[in-house]
């Protein structure tokens, strides 16, 4: 399995590489849609417009929207890309196992992923002002939105194989993770709570605009809550990998992706 993830590792790498253009350009317009929003806030809003740990909030909820979108076009994005270069079947018949491929390619493109939010969240910073805080229980609660983006990202993977194309579903349900990962469910109350705890990513993201933009400490109750939560995201994705894996082999269709 190691070499298996430093080969992916130095795939995803030489990659960047050569598609440099492609990743400053990805920044650059994440950067600036959410500059935009912010400065038309503002100007809505008047002079006096105090933001407060709210922005904060918002901040945060947009990096880790960028970090879900990038892991959800990844996995899908790999399958489509895979069979227009006629290089799926190959992938399938290796000795690792399909799911395992898959997955240590996508913790390998991670490093990537988080090279480039760090870039974002940075120049977002800059031109806001945001002063977030990073301690060590940020980790934690950043490992629960993983698993269940993670989780997400191999159940659109799932379709990819059984639908072949999946980009227009990809732009209609990249609008469902803003709302899951920018609204702040943590501050719901009665059943709107209960609701929130559901959702996927939803606790842990929470968990993380608490700790870093609220100053909270982390709670080893909401914190089970949220890893139980990216837990089962995690093994329902894997799942519904595995079964269009079985059904596309039985159908015959892998070769003519």
């Amino acid at each position: 399995m190691l070499e298996l993830f430093l080969a992916e590792l130095r795939r995803s790498w030489i990659q960047l590489l050569r598609y440099s253009t492609e990743a400053i350009a990805g920044i650059v317009i994440t950067t600036v849609v959410f500059y935009g929003l912010f400065l038309s806030a503002r100007y809505i809003a008047g002079p006096d417009l105090q933001f407060g740990d709210r922005l904060d909030a918002v901040v945060i909820g947009y990096v880790l929207w960028t970090l879900a979108l990038f892991i959800m076009s990844d996995v899908a994005g790999n399958l489509q890309r895979e069979a227009q270069t006629g290089t799926l079947e190959q992938l399938f018949l290796s000795p690792y196992s399909p799911p395992r491929l898959f997955l240590t390619r996508a913790l390998a493109s991670l490093t990537i992923q988080l090279t480039l939010i760090a870039c974002i969240l940075g120049v977002i910073s800059l031109l806001t002002g945001t002063r977030l805080s990073f301690p060590p229980a940020v980790l934690p609660a950043f490992a629960t939105v993983l698993l269940g983006a993670y989780g997400l990202a191999f159940a659109m993977g799932s379709l990819s194989l059984l639908l072949k194309q999946v980009q227009q579903l990809l732009g209609i349900f990249q609008f469902a993770l803003l709302f899951l990962l920018a609204v702040p469910s943590e501050t719901w109350s009665g059943p709107l709570r209960l609701l929130g705890m559901l959702l996927p990513m939803a606790p842990g993201a929470g968990l993380m605009r608490d700790v870093m933009a609220r100053g909270v400490p982390l709670r080893a109750s909401n914190f089970g809550l949220a890893l139980l939560n990216g837990a089962i995201y995690f093994g329902l994705g894997l799942t519904l990998f595995h079964l269009a894996e079985r059904e596309t082999k039985r159908r015959g269709k892998l070769a003519g992706y």
